[in-house]
Parts: structure tokens; sequence; C-alpha cells
């Protein structure tokens, strides 16, 4: 059953040979998702299911700011600041 699944994904496996721009590895993607892996293990702590809620929401738009390239601390000030006329 093996080697059947090997040869039919064959083309795909080498792939990264053939072309020579793929990486070998998916480093830079686990890279990438490390930051919520590690706040869903954080969450799970939380007292309440409310509690929970506003971390991941407060995680998500510091994760935002960073990914866009912003100041989080300045960016979220002036997000709160906005907040309550919105």
């Amino acid at each position: 059953m093996t080697l059947l699944y090997l040869n039919i994904q064959w083309d795909r496996l080498t792939g990264y040979v053939k072309k020579g721009h793929y990486p070998i590895e998916n480093n830079a993607a686990e890279r990438a998702i490390r930051p919520y892996a590690i706040g869903r293990k954080n969450w799970l702590f939380s007292k309440s299911q409310t509690g929970a809620t506003a971390s991941a929401n407060l995680y998500s738009l510091i994760e935002t700011a960073r990914a866009n390239g912003l100041n989080e601390y300045d960016w979220l000030k002036q997000i709160f600041k906005a907040l309550p006329n919105a």
C-alpha cells in the first residue's frame, strides 16, 4: 500500500528538485503558525469561556498589527480610542 501511494505521489514528492525554487522544508510555515499554537495552549487555562474569547480577540488584534508591520502598542492605543465611537 505504501509503495502504491509513493508511486502515485512521486511527481509531487520530487517537484522541488525539478522546479528548483520550492523549499525542501516547511519551516517558514511552521514559524508563521507557531504563535497561534502557543496561544491556543494558553487559552485552555482561561477561567471562563468569556475570558478565553477576550484573550483570543486581543491576541488576534496584536498579530494583525504585527503581520502588517505596525507598532502593536501604538496601533492598539489608536483602536481602543476609536472603539467607543464605533
